[in-house]
């Protein structure tokens, strides 16, 4: 572990590798529509749920490598949601959901439950570094986030303020700088492959943490340490873990070896 020696800031995506937004937006979204008796009753609505997070994969990747859009991902959420229900495949809730009913749905996303080892494993690895965000996420989403799931950041940078989406050099860059940091002692924790690839293009150190909504089964199984000579380097990282609590293990052992 001596490749993650130095390490004074760890960066964390947050949908995904913090909370668990896939049975966070579901279980919402089935509430709702009972409480407002929209649709026929038997919508599925993670796939709704997984529709609307494929949209923000899209939109937010091309609005990264340049093209028109907010940097304010409430209303990307929100661009995204009306034109998934001015499709077929969902038109039958339109009529029952109004625009603040919509507001309400996107919303949603701010009320984002952390994986089980999340708030244990942040307050620990709070005490051995600087830890923040590096999100698309807006700023008041995930302040919202901080409050509902008790996430104890140091610091947030997201989309809003560092004016851009992840893989954008913008976003892991300006972090760093405004932390006063060096990127190679920034510590990148995410559950997705092309975003460690990303911060290590930058300079930065990475740690990947394996949550079973993100990234594929075969993605997961592909990640390896870069000390392993067999492992695809297109897949190596500096650390691999299954929790944060594990990861503050880790950086433990780093620090007193």
């Amino acid at each position: 572990m001596s490749s993650v020696e130095g390490v004074e800031a760890l960066l964390f995506d947050v949908f995904g590798t913090v909370v668990n937004w896939r049975q966070s937006v579901t279980e919402l979204l089935q509430e709702q529509a009972k409480t407002w008796k929209i649709g026929r009753g038997d919508e599925d609505w993670d796939e709704f749920a997984r529709e609307w997070r494929a949209g923000y994969m899209r939109r937010t990747r091309e609005i990264a490598q340049g093209a028109e859009g907010s940097t304010n991902i409430d209303i990307v959420h929100r661009e995204l949601l009306d034109t998934m229900l001015d499709s077929p495949k969902w038109t039958d809730l339109s009529a029952g959901l109004n625009d603040a009913k919509r507001h309400e749905l996107t919303l949603n996303w701010h009320k984002l439950k952390g994986w089980d080892d999340t708030t244990a494993g942040l307050y620990a690895l709070k005490k051995q570094a600087i830890i923040a965000t590096l999100s698309n996420g807006a700023a008041r989403l995930l302040i919202d986030l901080a409050k509902f799931a008790d996430l104890p950041w140091d610091a947030i940078f997201s989309g809003d303020i560092l004016g851009s989406y992840k893989p954008n050099p913008k976003m892991y860059l300006g972090a760093a700088e405004r932390l006063a940091v060096s990127p190679d002692k920034c510590l990148m924790v995410a559950a997705h492959i092309y975003d460690l690839k990303a911060a290590e293009s930058y300079g930065m150190k990475t740690a990947y943490v394996r949550r079973v909504t993100e990234d594929t089964e075969e993605i997961r199984s592909k990640v390896t340490l870069k000390s392993d000579p067999n492992g695809d380097p297109e897949f190596k990282v500096d650390i691999v873990v299954d929790s944060f609590l594990e990861l503050a293990d880790v950086l433990q052992k780093a620090k007193a070896a």
